[in-house]
């Protein structure tokens, strides 16, 4: 839990609460339906929190905005960046149903307002959004295809509606196609921990 507040030190108290309370939670959940790989979960602060709120350090969002996390897994990033942005609305959705049973039930026990949950297929919902995030497995230019559908024509940020995703590694070949608008932020210069050295947040105008 030092590992948020060390970048996140203005956190309030409801917030610090909210955080701390993830790591019992994961641990629980995590040995009925697994979420996270076991070897992992003694990282979750680092891999998993901390990963999940890069998408802060790159760029804020006023109150009232709208964002869709795709692919959420057990939460991530939609669960840590609601529990930050808890003005913001948040949509999470996975096509696997244990996994988003497992983040709703976490969302509930920590006492998020801001969050709603959909057991679908990415093409299956039709809502808009100001920002489509996702921790992305999936090549750029597909993500692009199944959410183009998604991004609201309303702006109400400074950063352009879009997608903002987190990837690792090297990129190079799959920013080609949008290399022209698509801005890659190194998390490595935020983060001084290893895990971020190949870690970044990608951002697509749409």
């Amino acid at each position: 839990m030092e590992i948020i507040t060390k970048y996140f030190p203005n956190l309030t108290e409801t917030q610090r609460e909210q955080f701390a309370a993830l790591y019992d939670l994961y641990l629980d959940w995590n040995s009925k339906i697994n979420v996270i790989s076991r070897k992992d979960i003694t990282n979750l602060y680092e891999h998993h929190v901390l990963h999940s709120l890069g998408i802060a350090k790159y760029s804020g969002f006023v109150p009232g905005t709208r964002i869709m996390d795709l692919g959420t897994g057990g939460g991530f990033p939609g669960i840590p960046l609601a529990i930050l942005f808890p003005e913001v609305e948040f949509h999470l959705v996975d096509s696997i149903g244990k996994k988003v049973r497992v983040a709703t039930e976490i969302a509930q026990a920590i006492g998020l307002k801001n969050v709603t949950f959909r057991h679908c297929r990415a093409e299956e919902e039709k809502q808009k959004f100001d920002y489509v995030v996702s921790r992305a497995v999936m090549p750029l230019t597909d993500l692009l295809k199944i959410i183009r559908k998604n991004i609201s024509t309303e702006q109400r940020n400074a950063l352009p509606n879009g997608l903002i995703c987190l990837k690792g590694g090297e990129l190079e070949k799959e920013v080609m196609p949008v290399r022209h608008k698509t801005d890659v932020f190194d998390l490595n210069k935020v983060f001084e921990e290893e895990f971020f050295e190949t870690k970044k947040v990608v951002y697509v105008p749409v």
